[in-house]
């Protein structure tokens, strides 16, 4: 007798559900409520498309936090090096970047996205797009709205991988999860995880600086101090430095209603060597001029010097202290719709460990709908891909063991 499995999200996860199945024989159809699949992935591609990152595959999982044990099994059975030869499969070569972060030659998502959806299509694939998932029936199958009406589809079994908050515009804006409270599963509530922060910055250097990128520094919260990269925004701050460490400046927001981000100006140079150098005659030259000359500071780190610790300038000691650890006070998070990606979603705790709702036998969770949180640079990405393709191996089965 012939099984079919519903899977109702068209993004990475979904699509590498549909994949894992397909491969196995599986009928698949494949539910999204866009007008086209990957709307997500295609947006991420604007940017180069980080597919994953290239580090060892321990310290890959270390970016995942609290939720590393729930995703560990299946990032390892589709760890980095997996995703580089998958992608090449399909046509798409990739290389490294000098930060290890690992990108297709072409830096664009839609020739990788065109050829995976051809290649499911081919393995039989079926896909039904304009198809919003509204919960289950009265009699345990899935419901549709649809542009011809409301529609209920019987699947053997079902992977929900209907993605987090963030970029509703793109389809990715939680609809669902009212569906699965009134069915009793835990959904802790969603946040913006990789997402810019507010600031208070004053007129002038806000007019002045707004979009200037500040490169080749370290963000330290809570003593995690990472090297990376940030941009001035007219709101506060954003950028890949400040992703990493979005979650717990989230929580400092939450619990003291703020939270302090320090920015090492130069962090290849010694304290001591910071205060030597500045403690050379300034003689005639103004302070910009002289830390320009000293220090080699100028344009938006000096003025961040001026705008966050305008009392330390005229001390040297407290003014190379700055310079290593300027504190930068972030006074909430943007909204959710702006973020990258989410935090929050279905509990752990509601999923064995093949991610099947306990309460719901046949049906499966997977991707951002999940509650855990990555930085960018490639893990969000390839812990989607890994998921779901753990979903689809998962499904398979639980089919066969009925």
């Amino acid at each position: 007798m012939s099984v079919t499995v519903a899977i109702i999200g068209g993004g990475p996860a979904g699509l590498m559900a549909a994949e894992a199945l397909a491969r196995r024989g599986i009928a698949v159809d494949l539910y999204d409520s866009m007008p086209s699949l990957g709307r997500k992935f295609l947006m991420a591609g604007k940017s180069g498309l980080n597919l994953t990152h290239a580090e060892p595959v321990d310290r890959f999982l270390s970016r995942f936090g609290t939720a590393r044990p729930y995703l560990e099994n299946a990032i390892e059975h589709f760890p980095p090096n997996a995703v580089r030869e998958w992608a090449l499969a399909l046509g798409t070569k990739t290389f490294v970047g000098t930060s290890g972060h690992v990108f297709p030659k072409s830096m664009k998502a839609a020739p990788l996205l065109r050829a995976w959806i051809r290649e499911l299509r081919a393995r039989g694939v079926s896909v039904h797009v304009r198809h919003e998932w509204v919960g289950w029936d009265d009699v345990g199958g899935l419901a549709f709205a649809t542009p011809e009406g409301k529609k209920n589809v019987k699947a053997d079994a079902t992977i929900l991988a209907l993605g987090g908050a963030s970029w509703p515009q793109l389809g990715s804006d939680a609809s669902w999860v009212p569906y699965m409270k009134k069915a009793g599963i835990a959904v802790q509530p969603f946040e913006p995880a990789n997402c810019g922060f507010n600031i208070t910055w004053s007129d002038h250097f806000k007019e002045r600086f707004a979009g200037e990128p500040v490169k080749a520094v370290a963000l330290t919260t809570d003593d995690v101090r990472l090297n990376g990269e940030c941009v001035v925004t007219e709101y506060g701050i954003e950028g890949s430095g400040v992703y990493q460490h979005a979650r717990a400046l989230r929580e400092a927001i939450e619990e003291k209603g703020e939270a302090v981000l320090r920015l090492d100006l130069m962090p290849d140079v010694s304290l001591d060597k910071v205060i030597t150098r500045l403690s050379k005659p300034r003689g005639s030259k103004s302070f910009s001029n002289h830390l320009k000359k000293t220090v080699f500071l100028s344009g938006v780190k000096a003025n961040l010097l001026r705008e966050c610790a305008p009392d330390r300038l005229d001390d040297v000691e407290r003014l190379a202290e700055a310079i290593k650890s300027l504190p930068i006070k972030l006074t909430g998070a943007r909204p959710i719709e702006e973020a990258i990606s989410s935090a929050g979603g279905v509990a752990f705790e509601a999923l064995d460990e093949g991610f099947m709702l306990t309460s719901k036998p046949g049906t499966f969770c997977t991707g951002e709908m999940l509650n855990w949180e990555a930085p960018t640079g490639g893990y969000l990405l390839n812990a989607c891909m890994a998921l779901g393709r753990s979903c689809g191996v998962a499904a398979d089965s639980y089919l066969k063991s009925r």
